[in-house]
């Protein structure tokens, strides 16, 4: 039996992202412009060197057996990143782990997802404000839960579900498996689940029927109450997987996979990402771990993954498989303003929107785990000194971001659950601010 999951439940921990991703580390280090002293110093040693910090968090991680392996990539304006390797691809694995290992990137296919959406954007495709039932009629009519945690009575939304709200987690949707409300629940048992864990049934971890297609999904999605008034709460959900599929129609591709295929990962040269491994790429795929008081323990080894199956579409939301490399590819495109070498991928100004707050006024963050940061485009975004910054981290301890204001992108990968098992998402970060203010004394 497939065994389906969704990163929300290990995400859903206020501190796992908050003041942590998006770190700002403009703030921290002044707005030193790229190829000032900054530059000059971080060209100046051995590149483990420079990154002593963020060197050291691998090699505890690795030495301890906490994970099998760990790659940190690190990069600046349009050069090439450097990537820091410990520990092989799996414990019982000889391959070492390098930037050509994959990773399972859960939620870090969200900026991915809403990247794509500003293309279309971009192309006059899509409008920001424009209702999702344009796309999918379903959500014409929704209703919203009056008490989302106790019963799915309800009454119908005043508003419609837009583009915007899909991007920022403001559509009011549920995800299914996250939380004990009366909403994730029915989105469970109807196998709205859109995610994959194991082949394995673990304990604790929700069962759910078969997801069905695309097409099947969104139907079945419309007729689950909201769990908000869309445009009015900031509800962490499964609206860049609704998303997928609208960019999928508003494109006219074949499918979401094929649009991303066209549109991003050939132009960008993203040659390792999947949402179905290869059987030829099986040797890459790096094995994923529960932490059960502490010991990993395989729920996903690379050699029988459930990722070397076909999913029921591609997920927007969770569904990427890629190498640090790629998805150092995926943010130097941002960190360029949409340029990839002489070629233009995105638009300048639609990476700046994606980039920016784009939460519908009056919505609130306190309380969540984006508390005191905005929503970009499938992403956490900075606000006030922390201007600049927008990415995101995964379920299985991936986290990924960009400082446009800096040039800087940087990234760690590695494959434990939950996330917050051990403190990575909260220390990667912290780790680069202070290797940054020390490059800056040097």
């Amino acid at each position: 039996m497939t065994l389906h999951h969704h990163d929300a439940i290990a995400l859903s921990r206020r501190n796992l992202l908050r003041s942590t991703v998006l770190l700002g580390a403009g703030a921290a280090i002044g707005t030193l412009p790229f190829g000032s002293q900054l530059a000059h110093a971080a060209s100046s040693v051995g590149f483990e060197a420079r990154w002593p910090k963020v060197t050291a968090m691998l090699e505890k991680y690795v030495s301890r057996q906490s994970v099998a392996g760990m790659v940190a990539a690190l990069g600046w304006g349009d050069k090439d990143p450097g990537f820091i390797v410990r520990g092989k691809e799996a414990f019982d694995d000889p391959d070492d782990v390098g930037e050509s290992s994959l990773f399972r990137a859960y939620s870090q296919t969200k900026p991915v997802t809403g990247m794509a959406a500003m293309m279309l954007i971009d192309d006059r495709k899509l409008k920001l404000d424009q209702p999702v039932a344009d796309f999918i009629p379903e959500f014409a009519n929704m209703q919203v839960a009056i008490d989302p945690k106790n019963s799915l009575e309800s009454l119908p939304a005043k508003n419609q579900i837009t583009i915007r709200h899909l991007l920022t987690h403001t559509a009011g949707l549920g995800y299914s498996g996250v939380g004990k409300d009366k909403v994730s629940a029915e989105l469970l048992r109807l196998g709205v689940t859109p995610a994959v864990l194991s082949r394995m049934k673990i304990p604790g971890m929700p069962v759910s029927p078969p997801t069905p297609g695309p097409d099947e999904f969104v139907k079945l999605a419309a007729t689950v109450p909201l769990v908000s008034e869309p445009g009015t709460e900031w509800h962490y959900s499964m609206s860049l997987d609704v998303l997928g599929v609208v960019i999928q129609r508003a494109s006219g591709a074949k499918s979401f996979e094929a649009f991303l295929q066209e549109r991003m990962f050939d132009p960008i040269g993203m040659k390792s990402s999947y949402f179905q491994v290869p059987a030829s790429e099986v040797h890459r795929l790096t094995g994923n771990y529960g932490l059960m008081g502490g010991f990993p323990i395989p729920i996903d080894p690379g050699k029988s993954s459930i990722y070397l199956d076909r999913p029921a579409f591609a997920f927007g939301g969770s569904g990427l498989v890629c190498s640090p490399a790629d998805y150092d590819r995926f943010l130097k495109m941002i960190a360029n303003a949409g340029m990839v070498g002489t070629k233009r991928v995105m638009g300048a100004a639609a990476v700046a929107l994606g980039t920016s707050n784009l939460l519908p006024d009056g919505v609130e963050t306190k309380g969540t785990f984006i508390e005191g940061a905005g929503n970009g485009a499938g992403g956490r975004s900075g606000m006030g000194r922390d201007a600049g910054t927008y990415g995101w981290g995964g379920a299985a301890g991936t986290v990924g971001f960009v400082n446009t204001r800096l040039g800087l992108r940087a990234g760690v990968y590695t494959q434990y659950m939950p996330s917050e098992a051990l403190p990575i998402h909260a220390e990667f970060p912290v780790t680069v601010l202070a290797d940054l203010a020390a490059m800056r004394g040097a």
